[in-house]
């Protein structure tokens, strides 16, 4: 069991998309399921659903290719490790590819992307980069 619930989460997604997998289970918790949400919404994944097995809830996410058979997510990057955790104000907040990827936070006002905490003027913690 990894020790970092959101890098597990990522590789989850990555190791799926180097495979050419549509579909990837996840073992859910309130923050991945927020953060399902958010790369839904930014277009990231295809659809998502949430089950449960028992007393275990899961995520399944479709995940979403261009017409070339690509990986519409180009890199997930883990930036707030638990040993090293990085936190942004809203006037020091990172522009991932210049505005092209999005930047997932944690904030006081829930988990956010980058663009919607700035709007908010909200600071937080720096979970990861998307693009």
């Amino acid at each position: 069991m990894s020790t970092d619930p959101i890098a597990d989460f990522l590789t989850r997604i990555r190791n799926a998309q180097s495979a050419g997998h549509k579909v990837v289970t996840i073992p859910a918790s309130k923050l991945k399921k927020e953060i399902t949400k958010i790369l839904f919404d930014q277009g990231y994944i295809l659809s998502y659903k949430f089950d449960k097995e028992g007393n275990r809830e899961f995520i399944k996410i479709a995940l979403k290719y261009d017409d070339k058979n690509l990986p519409v997510i180009k890199k997930l990057e883990r930036v707030s490790k638990p040993g090293l955790r990085k936190y942004a104000g809203v006037d020091s907040m990172p522009k991932v590819l210049n505005g092209m990827g999005i930047a997932i936070l944690s904030t006081s006002k829930g988990v956010m992307t980058d663009k919607q905490a700035r709007k908010e003027n909200v600071g937080g913690e720096i979970l990861c980069y998307i693009y």
